[in-house]
């Protein structure tokens, strides 16, 4: 039997398509040639046939038609060879849109503007001068989907075949002629050349940060994602936002965190990193650029000072959660100094209600005593391994007193390549001493003999009369003991006020910011904006200043101090005192901040960890405990609650 192209059969004119759509040209037949109409020679057009607007070919194969008729094999349209992604965009792959334009897809491509569109060449694509838009090859990769009502095999206007159905509806999805009346115009949808690459798993890029994920609909994404040991959580628990390494699939050089977070170490890296490179880039260094970035992206440390007189009572507090966890701070600090003045008798009980308080996240990095002046620095237990040995000094300005109770206690260390020094002082007291008050300044940056055998992180910058300059970062808080000239009557009328108190109002009266403008005291030294009201003098157990015999002024003699050596290293935070603890005739004032942290080399003495554990286990089993009687005292309310009807 002669094949159907062998044969120029006479055909019906095909039927006409529907107006505004009308194919400028003849249309391909069953098998892929053209239809002269009877009677015609095939390379002449009939008299009833439309002629072209430019010279089109009579065949798809684009040769010229000889004389007679040849014979052709009959060739399938292509198959498009876009299933991989087609099945991408019908799941919306990534659900997200490409980042370019149409425009901006032609340049990055070199395609035209439009995978429908008259320019698009392809495999299989009839050349043509001037082809019509229904023939180019880009309408193979329109799917078949996608087709308007009646392009199905079998419709009016396909004719049984699936190539003139493409093409059929090719007019309706590149001209936007809408196929239900009111629809908007719309272009063929954007599909890639090619199957897109396969996302990698581990993509070291800073640009993409936490984005760098997987898409779990990926059809391989299963296979490809392996367990990793990653931490899901930072150490501080589920109250912290989740890191965005708590992922399987997110790499852990481009997702960064500004919370401190532990990352794996490779097998491979503990076998060639040396800890005795002390360079600051080395990949080794232990308090290297690189170890500081595991634990502090942003190199800011979060420090909590605080200062209180407890004007040597025994009772303690029966909770210190408002003055270490005020209510303000959303997150835990990362290092806590507190300085007390006037402690109290058992100075082991007061440490030891500080681990209650801070909890297992937290160690004793070390502790001081001067008399009655207590210092003690808690840390993240994370954290103590980046640290030098701790130095302390003391200072007594008040020889003739038996016991020390003014003076000061100055302790030191290194934290990664950063020096921090931290000095409580117990200044002379009285209204009019304030000579007597620079005397014990002066004699305090002289006489404090720190540091020791930690190395100076600057040593050029350092000076041998003033203890302060030999530090990276300082803190210096303490009872000052500066009051507010003007008498009580000027400063209750101001106080007197209620809630809408003139702070900035009564601290025009203060002796030690009329000091420091002098230049007098605590020279580089800064303090933060104070906007709480004085912290002394108070009636034991009362919110009501001084009522005794003696009427003191109320005054801002308890302060937090700060200087650095670099300008802008630390950004104060917070800066207020606890109004609920009434056990003393001072308010504790503490002071939040953000400390700049910088590498350092390991050429210093280190701690190697050590703490108090002594003091961890009793403050951990205190916990215990009281969270056990706290159950108990709950179940024994339920139950009495439960009564029964006879």
């Amino acid at each position: 039997m002669p094949s159907k192209a062998a044969s120029l059969r006479p055909s019906e004119p095909a039927p006409r398509p529907p107006e505004g759509r009308m194919l400028q040209g003849p249309l391909p037949g069953a098998d892929g040639a053209l239809a002269p109409r009877e009677g015609s020679p095939p390379d002449a057009p009939g008299p009833e046939s439309p002629a072209l607007g430019c010279s089109a070919p009579a065949t798809l194969s684009g040769e010229e038609t000889p004389a007679q008729a040849v014979p052709i094999a009959p060739r399938p349209p292509a198959r498009p060879r876009l299933e991989r992604a087609l099945s991408l965009d019908d799941r919306s792959w990534r659900r997200r849109r490409f980042r370019g334009s149409q425009e901006d897809l032609e340049a990055r491509n070199g395609t035209s503007p439009s995978r429908g569109s008259v320019q698009s060449d392809g495999p299989g694509a009839p050349a043509h001068s001037c082809s019509p838009p229904c023939l180019s090859a880009s309408l193979q990769e329109i799917p078949k989907s996608r087709r308007v009502p009646g392009s199905e095999r079998g419709g009016p206007s396909s004719g049984g075949d699936p190539l003139f159905g493409v093409a059929s509806s090719a007019p309706n999805l590149l001209h936007g002629d809408a196929t239900v009346a009111g629809s908007s115009p719309r272009l063929a949808s954007l599909l890639p050349p090619r199957p897109l690459p396969a996302l990698g798993l581990d993509i070291a890029s800073d640009s993409l940060r936490t984005a760098n994920k997987v898409d779990p609909d990926l059809a391989d994404y299963k296979l490809r994602a392996h367990p990793r040991l990653v931490r899901a959580h930072s150490s501080l628990g589920p109250a912290r936002p989740r890191s965005p390494l708590a992922c399987d699939d997110c790499s852990l050089r481009s997702a960064k965190s500004s919370f401190s977070l532990l990352a794996p170490i490779r097998t491979k890296d503990v076998r060639s990193r040396s800890y005795l490179e002390g360079s600051l880039l080395a990949s080794g260094a232990l308090l290297g650029a690189e170890e500081l970035a595991r634990y502090f992206p942003d190199r800011n440390v979060a420090l909590f000072v605080a200062t209180w007189n407890m004007q040597g009572q025994k009772e303690l507090p029966p909770s210190l959660d408002e003055f270490l966890l005020p209510a303000e701070a959303d997150y835990a600090q990362d290092l806590y100094a507190i300085g007390v003045q006037e402690g109290c008798s058992d100075r082991r009980e007061w440490e030891t209600r500080l681990q209650e308080t801070l909890g297992p996240h937290y160690v004793l990095l070390a502790s001081a005593a001067h008399g009655v002046l207590y210092m003690a620095l808690f840390i993240r237990r994370d954290l103590i391994w980046f640290c030098s040995e701790v130095e302390s000094s003391t200072v007594t300005t008040r020889i003739v007193s038996q016991i020390k109770t003014k003076g000061a206690l100055g302790v030191s260390f290194t934290f990664f390549g950063t020096s921090f020094l931290f000095i409580t002082s117990h200044f002379t007291s009285g209204d009019g001493k304030v000579a007597e008050r620079l005397l014990d300044y002066t004699r305090t940056v002289q006489a404090l003999a720190l540091p020791r055998n930690v190395p100076d992180t600057n040593p050029y910058r350092s000076s041998a009369a003033d203890v302060t300059t030999r530090f990276d970062q300082v803190f210096w808080f303490g009872d000052f003991n500066f009051r507010l000239s003007g008498g009580r009557v000027a400063v209750d009328a101001l106080l007197g006020q209620g809630l809408a108190v003139d702070v900035p109002a009564l601290l025009e009266h203060d002796q030690l910011i009329q000091e420091m403008r002098k230049g007098s005291i605590f020279k580089g030294f800064q303090e933060p904006d104070i906007n709480f009201l004085p912290s002394y003098k108070f009636d034991i157990g009362k919110d009501t200043y001084d009522s005794t015999s003696k009427q003191r002024t109320p005054s801002y003699t308890d302060r937090v101090l700060y200087r650095s050596r670099h300008k802008g290293d630390i950004c104060p935070v917070r800066y207020s005192s606890c109004t609920g603890i009434r056990t003393s005739d001072h308010r504790p004032v503490y002071g939040l901040f953000r400390v700049k942290v910088r590498p350092g080399r390991d050429n210093i003495p280190l701690a190697a960890g050590k703490f108090d554990r002594e003091l961890y286990l009793i403050g951990i089993k205190r916990r215990i405990s009281k969270e056990i009687q706290r159950q108990q005292a709950l179940q024994n309310q339920s139950s009495s609650t439960i009564c029964s009807v006879s």
